[in-house]
């Protein structure tokens, strides 16, 4: 089969032990990312099998139309929004999905709090510049980190992720307060954590913001502005789930308010280097690394590159579109 990797931008899965599952097919790797309907069928048209990384390029009806040859979508991870599985399916496109595992986006979000509270980006930025126990030169920045203990931790979704974050924030000696889904409740309850009756109260008593929900019609923009308002103003926000699930200029509003963040996911990736949110002192943000790791790659492409194989093994021929 001719298969293309999309959108590894850090040329890391040729150096991936699982990367010899394809040793007997033709197997193109695209470090960079196309942009447009048309250039993008113009660079996959020769393709039967893609294996796409995350989220980072959607595959629309109109895009799955204009590929004829395309008979096997392998996902990393868990599918989203970004493939339309129902064109697909009407296509005679097989769409898999991925594994996943919540440690390496959990354990980022911890490295990301800790960070942020405690200033180390900006202390570590001034070390080298020869400055000294300084975590701004302006004045109004160059403030005292702040430890975790005994400060409230609100965690919105009580899923995989969300456990493990919950379970750091035990550990650290805070206090964990969750708020979600009337099922997640429970299951917190249950673990013998504390949940917020509304979300207006899980916003006024979070010292530590952390979201943990996936992307879809109910969950998009599901933070306001009128949520930020409620935050005490020395509150952090965090978000390694998805930019979307914050209503549009929301977040910027807030952060220009002085509003401290935590950062790995934006609308727009990457973001434009003059991104308000990427000067703002302090914001703490990340590439997108929730799931970028050594063992989390090795996880999720030897899934994907399987998939391949079993298809390939219940279709010799590599099969055909009509």
């Amino acid at each position: 089969m001719k298969i293309a990797i999309l959108d590894d931008v850090q040329n890391s899965v040729k150096n991936l032990a699982c990367f010899s599952l394809l040793h007997e097919h033709e197997v193109k790797i695209f470090t960079n990312s196309a942009r447009g309907l048309g250039q993008l069928a113009v660079r996959l048209a020769p393709f039967d099998a893609l294996v796409l990384i995350r989220e980072r390029t959607v595959f629309s009806r109109a895009l799955l139309q204009k590929l004829p040859k395309l008979k096997l979508i392998s996902q990393t991870g868990k599918l989203s929004a970004h493939v339309d599985v129902a064109a697909a399916a009407e296509l005679g496109i097989t769409v898999t999905e991925g594994v996943g595992d919540p440690t390496a986006p959990a354990e980022l979000t911890w490295a990301l709090i800790m960070a942020s509270m405690r200033k180390i980006p900006q202390y570590a930025t001034h070390l080298r510049d020869g400055l000294w126990q300084t975590a701004s030169v302006n004045p109004l920045y160059n403030t005292l980190g702040s430890v975790l203990k005994g400060k409230t931790l609100g965690v919105w979704g009580y899923g995989k992720i969300g456990q493990l974050v919950a379970g750091f924030g035990r550990a650290f000696g805070m206090q964990v307060l969750i708020f979600g889904r009337e099922a997640s409740q429970a299951r917190a309850v249950a673990d013998g954590y504390k949940v917020a009756d509304s979300k207006r109260q899980f916003f006024m008593e979070s010292d530590v913001l952390t979201l943990h929900l996936r992307l879809n019609e109910d969950t998009r923009g599901i933070v306001l502005d009128s949520d930020f308002l409620c935050m005490k103003p020395d509150a952090l926000f965090v978000n390694t789930s998805r930019a979307e699930l914050v209503a549009q200029g929301a977040l910027l509003a807030a952060v220009l308010r002085g509003q401290s963040a935590a950062l790995d996911v934006f609308e727009s990736e990457p973001p434009a280097p003059d991104s308000p949110l990427l000067r703002c002192p302090h914001v703490l943000a990340t590439p997108h690394l929730g799931y970028v790791e050594q063992a989390s790659y090795e996880m999720y492409f030897r899934a994907a590159f399987q998939h391949i194989l079993d298809y390939a093994s219940t279709h010799p021929a590599g099969g055909c579109r009509t």
